[in-house]
């Protein structure tokens, strides 16, 4: 596999240095990506450089990843309007362990394989650096003229920010520059790859190696990813989609894909997937036909839940979507866990009732039009029980029905609902 060509064609390339093709089909090369161990978790905006990378090893080249624990302690000005907070170095290392396992699902580590990924983290070479030894080795090879011209400088100092670009920030580049230089000598990595707006970080490093070493590395960035209707990509009301199933569940990371429009699925189904040139044509072309049928954003929902959360958690989450549109049965709804159960059911009007009233059973009248409001009245409640439009976690039930502790899910919930979409939740407490 050619490396270059497959990215260009599933539109992963922005900015590629001269030379950077021919040295990858000359030899098995190194290559590396940083990912700044701020959280925990990676979110599905890391994801296009970690495509990036199991592409790399696909193609039979060695992937490093170099978690930022020195840079992660400054903050990359690019992109920012404001200086981040700093972390200790006990909170870097739980960071770093919980991502690698994420990227286990993407890159093999472990194999003996000459091109198995490697992860490494700066703050190993940087933490016994001195601040002399730094600006005499490395500073002095970099001019301020050459690190003024970059944008993510630039910008700062344009005035776009009132808060300006703090000296820490401004050496951001050297250290990134540096890490270049440590992976260059210590493991023959001869390409830095990243979003497009680390281009200029990148060729700081690569300057930096010729100046030092007289040697040859090269630069490689994929463009920054957008939503069709201008949306920043991976964010949503709640926030940013996670991997980590604590902060974005599988079902509301599998919802995300599946709610993709058209014109982007077409996109992030050649970033996101290993789907080859002539499968994506033709899924693209079926959908086409039949767009209601969403086709694209299935498969690539499938595909991507699939590879972060393992093939049960999809089936899970593709049931639980189905409740909302009539396909979900009792059974369905009992096998839900607690938390996924409130994501399908995320802004329904939910009501509480106490246990103690559900020990003694409540005739259905009373529980939708007294105990619960569910209905506005008890008349209400029969007219809706005449016309067989009430169900009880999905089944339908007449006006003899009992509600009981029988009827809980996961042992405090009931789902009431009324003709195919009033959905209503009842807690019990």
């Amino acid at each position: 596999m050619n490396f270059v060509e497959e990215l260009k064609w599933r539109g992963m390339i922005h900015d590629i240095m001269p030379g950077a093709e021919e040295q990858l089909q000359k030899e098995v090369t190194a290559a590396y990506v940083g990912i700044d161990p701020t959280a925990d978790s990676l979110h599905i905006g890391h994801l296009v450089s970690v495509m990036m990378l199991k592409h790399f090893q696909v193609a039979g080249h060695k992937p490093i990843v170099l978690v930022g624990g020195a840079t992660g302690m400054i903050g990359d000005p690019s992109m920012k309007s404001a200086e981040r907070n700093l972390l200790d170095e006990e909170t870097l290392r739980h960071n770093q362990d919980s991502i690698k396992e994420q990227l286990k699902h993407f890159l093999d580590f472990e194999s003996d394989a000459v091109n198995r990924a490697e992860m490494v983290n700066n703050y190993d070479w940087m933490k016994e650096y001195s601040f002399l030894d730094f600006i005499r080795d490395v500073g002095k090879h970099i001019t301020v003229n050459y690190m003024m011209s970059k944008d993510s400088v630039k910008k700062r100092l344009s005035g776009e920010s009132r808060e300006g670009l703090s000296f820490t920030e401004f050496t951001y580049q050297l250290v990134q520059g540096y890490d270049f230089l440590h992976l260059y000598r210590e493991k023959n990595c001869k390409l830095q790859m990243g979003g497009s707006d680390q281009w200029g970080n990148i060729t700081t490093g690569t300057e930096l190696i010729r100046r030092k070493t007289g040697g040859e590395a090269f630069a490689l960035t994929c463009p920054l990813i957008t939503k069709a209707d201008g949306g920043k990509f991976g964010k949503t009301e709640k926030g940013n989609i996670w991997l980590d199933p604590e902060y974005t569940s599988p079902y509301q990371f599998y919802q995300f894909w599946l709610n993709c429009s058209d014109e982007d699925s077409e996109k992030y189904i050649r970033i996101f997937t290993l789907l080859t040139r002539k499968e994506i044509e033709n899924i693209i072309e079926e959908h086409k036909q039949q767009p209601h049928l969403r086709l694209l954003q299935k498969t690539l929902a499938k595909d991507i839940t699939i590879r972060v959360h393992g093939e049960d958690q999809f089936n899970t989450a593709v049931e639980a979507s189905e409740i909302l549109f009539g396909k979900g049965t009792t059974e369905t709804l009992k096998k839900l866990p607690e938390n996924v159960l409130l994501d399908v059911f995320d802004g329904v009007p939910m009501f509480e009732i106490t246990k103690n009233e559900l020990g003694q059973g409540i005739g259905i009248i009373d529980f939708l039009g007294t105990d619960t409001n569910i209905l506005a009245s008890k008349g209400e409640a029969r007219r809706a029980l005449k016309e067989g439009s009430i169900s009880i976690n999905k089944n339908k039930i007449d006006d003899q029905f009992v509600v009981n502790e029988d009827a809980l899910l996961n042992g405090k919930y009931i789902l009431a609902q009324r003709g195919k979409k009033n959905f209503y939740l009842v807690k019990a407490v």
